[in-house]
C-alpha cells in the first residue's frame, strides 16, 4: 500500500507490472516518491546518454545529414573532411624537408608493444614531357615518375627506427617485380650523439645530389652526374655524422643493386662536408664545401670514382657546383667499366615564399676515351610550392645539346604530392 503523501501522484507515474518492482516498492513503503523511482528505474538496463559526442581522430563530430551533426554512420566522411580542412590550412614554408600533408592523420602512437610511433605515407610525382628534335618527329610523354608508400617506424625509447619504402612503378624489363619494388629497407640507431648508424637497403652517399631525396630535388630531374653514376640502392652498413662544422656520410655496401645477387663484390663511400660559418646561426649565408671517393668491385670489374662539391645559401638565394670523375662506375645507369666525368652548376632564388625561380648548366662526357661525345644540358625552371614539398609544381625548359647527335628542346611540367 502507498503512503497516503504520493497517492496522485504515485497512481499516475508508477505501473508496477513485475514482481521484483512490486518487492522493491514493499520493502521500502516510507520512502518518497523519487526514491522510488530511483530504485525502479535501477532495474532497467540505461542506454547510453548522448548528450556528449566523442571527437573521431580527426577531431571532428560525426555528420549524417539525415540524423543530424552527432551519429556515428559516417565516420569516413568526417575524417576526410577534416582532413581536407587541416590540409587547406597547413601553414609550410620551408623546403628543406617534406612535410606531408597528412602527417598527423597518418601518425600512430600504440600504448603497447615495441612501437612508439608509426607514420605511414606516400610521395607521388607525375611529369609530362614534350621533346622537340631540331631535326626529327616530337615526342610527348605523360609519366608517372614517382609512387612510393613508405612507412616510417620508431621503436619504443626513441632511439632506434626503420623505413620500409616500396616502389611498385616497374621500369625495368629486364629484372623480376620484386627486385625494384623494395626499395629502402633499414633499421637505424641514434643512440651516438650526432651520429646515425644504419644497416640495410638505402642510398649511398655518393655525390651530393647523388645521395639526396628525390622529393627534395630542385629540377625535375637530376644533374647527369647523379643520375648515370649514382641514384642507386645497396646493402650494408652506413654511417652518418652531423656536427655544426661538418657532417660525413661513410659506408661498406654489397656493390649488388635490387637485390639481384647476394654479394658479388664489396663497395665503399666516403663523402665529407665542411661547413666553414656554422656557428653563425646563418647571419653570413652558409657555405658548404665538400669532397668524396667511392671504390667498389662487381663480378670481378673495379670502379672508382671521385667527387667535389661547394655550395653557398643566404636568404632566399642559394648556387652549387659538383664534379665527379669516375674510372668505370656502378650507378644509375648500371655496371660500366668506361671513364666518364661531369660536372654542374646551378643558382636559384625565391622571388616570394611560394615561387622559386633557378637555372643549370650540366655537362656529362660518358666515355674520355671518345672524342666528341659531350652532352650539356640548359635549364631554366620554376618551382611553386603551395604546400612546401609536400604540394609544388614544377616547370623545365632543357635545351640539350650533344656532340654526336642532334639538339633538342624539352618542355617539361611536373607535379608533386606527399601525404
Amino acid at each position: 500500500m502507498l503512503p497516503a503523501n504520493a497517492k496522485k501522484q504515485d497512481s499516475i507515474n508508477l505501473e508496477v507490472t513485475t514482481p521484483s518492482l512490486n518487492e522493491k516498492i514493499a520493502e521500502a513503503p516510507t520512502d518518497s516518491v523519487e526514491d522510488r523511482l530511483d530504485k525502479i528505474n535501477s532495474t532497467f538496463i540505461q542506454a547510453p546518454k548522448n548528450d556528449v559526442v566523442q571527437e573521431s581522430r580527426s577531431g571532428l563530430a560525426d555528420y549524417d545529414p539525415a540524423h543530424g551533426a552527432t551519429s556515428p554512420k559516417l565516420f569516413l566522411y568526417n575524417v576526410i573532411s577534416k582532413a581536407a580542412k587541416d590540409v587547406y590550412e597547413l601553414e609550410v614554408e620551408q623546403i628543406d624537408n617534406p612535410v606531408p600533408l597528412l602527417s598527423n592523420q597518418l601518425t600512430f602512437k600504440p600504448q603497447k608493444g615495441p612501437l612508439e610511433k608509426i607514420h605511414i605515407w606516400n610521395a607521388l610525382q607525375m611529369n609530362f614531357s614534350e621533346t622537340l628534335p631540331e631535326h626529327g618527329q616530337n615526342v610527348n610523354k605523360y609519366d608517372v615518375a614517382l609512387i612510393n608508400p613508405i612507412i616510417d617506424g620508431t621503436f619504443r625509447g626513441g632511439k632506434e627506427n626503420f623505413r620500409i619504402m616500396l616502389d611498385p612503378t616497374h621500369r625495368h624489363s629486364h629484372l623480376p617485380f620484386m627486385q625494384p619494388f623494395i626499395q629502402d629497407f633499414y633499421v637505424e640507431t641514434t643512440r651516438i650523439p650526432h651520429t646515425r648508424v644504419l644497416l640495410g637497403n638505402s642510398r649511398p652517399g655518393v655525390g651530393v645530389e647523388g645521395a639526396q631525396s628525390p622529393y627534395n630535388l630542385a629540377f625535375i630531374n637530376r644533374s647527369q652526374i647523379a643520375r648515370n653514376l649514382a641514384n642507386i640502392r645497396k646493402f650494408g652498413v652506413r654511417v652518418r655524422g652531423d656536427y655544426s662544422l661538418m657532417d660525413y656520410d661513410t659506408g661498406f655496401y654489397s656493390s649488388s643493386t635490387n637485390f639481384t645477387d647476394f654479394f658479388p663484390g664489396y663497395e665503399y663511400d666516403a663523402w665529407l662536408n665542411f661547413k666553414p660559418l656554422g656557428k653563425t646561426d646563418g647571419r653570413y649565408g652558409k657555405p658548404v664545401v665538400g669532397a668524396g671517393i667511392q671504390s667498389g668491385e662487381k663480378h670481378g670489374m673495379s670502379y672508382y670514382l671521385t667527387g667535389v662539391y661547394a655550395g653557398y645559401q643566404y636568404k632566399k638565394f642559394w648556387t652549387k657546383f659538383e664534379y665527379a670523375r669516375a674510372n668505370g662506375s656502378n650507378g644509375g645507369s648500371g655496371l660500366s667499366d668506361k671513364r666518364s666525368q661531369g660536372l654542374f652548376v646551378t643558382a636559384a632564388y625565391r622571388l616570394t615564399k611560394r615561387l622559386e625561380i633557378l637555372a643549370r648548366y650540366d655537362q656529362f662526357d660518358p666515355d674520355r676515351a671518345v672524342n666528341n661525345n659531350n652532352q650539356r644540358e640548359y635549364t631554366i625552371g620554376s618551382n611553386y610550392y603551395i604546400k612546401g614539398q609536400a604540394l609544388k609544381l614544377i616547370f623545365n625548359y632543357i635545351y640539350c645539346q650533344n656532340d654526336s647527335k642532334p639538339d633538342s628542346h624539352r618542355l617539361m611540367m611536373g607535379t608533386q604530392i606527399v601525404l
